[in-house]
């Protein structure tokens, strides 16, 4: 699994945990509603650390929480 699928389905695992939907977090978080759906449909493998700060922020979570999960101990080396 690459980083940006990884990221995918864990901002889709937080919104379903914290019973919202994708757009409702962009309002919490400030981030637009075409840049986080670009991030959970896959349009955009390439998120930065500044949006999953915000994303964290909009959850009131850390960014340790947010990585902290299976989904991140199996990825794909994406240097070859």
């Amino acid at each position: 699994m690459s980083i940006g699928e990884a990221v995918k389905l864990r901002i889709l695992d937080l919104c379903s945990s914290k019973g919202i939907t994708v757009n409702k977090l962009s309002t919490m978080c400030g981030i637009t509603q075409s840049t986080l759906n670009n991030i959970v449909s896959g349009r955009n493998n390439s998120t930065t650390i500044s949006t999953i700060k915000k994303i964290c922020d909009g959850l009131d979570i850390t960014i340790m929480d947010f990585f902290s999960s299976p989904l991140f101990s199996t990825l794909e080396q994406e240097i070859k």
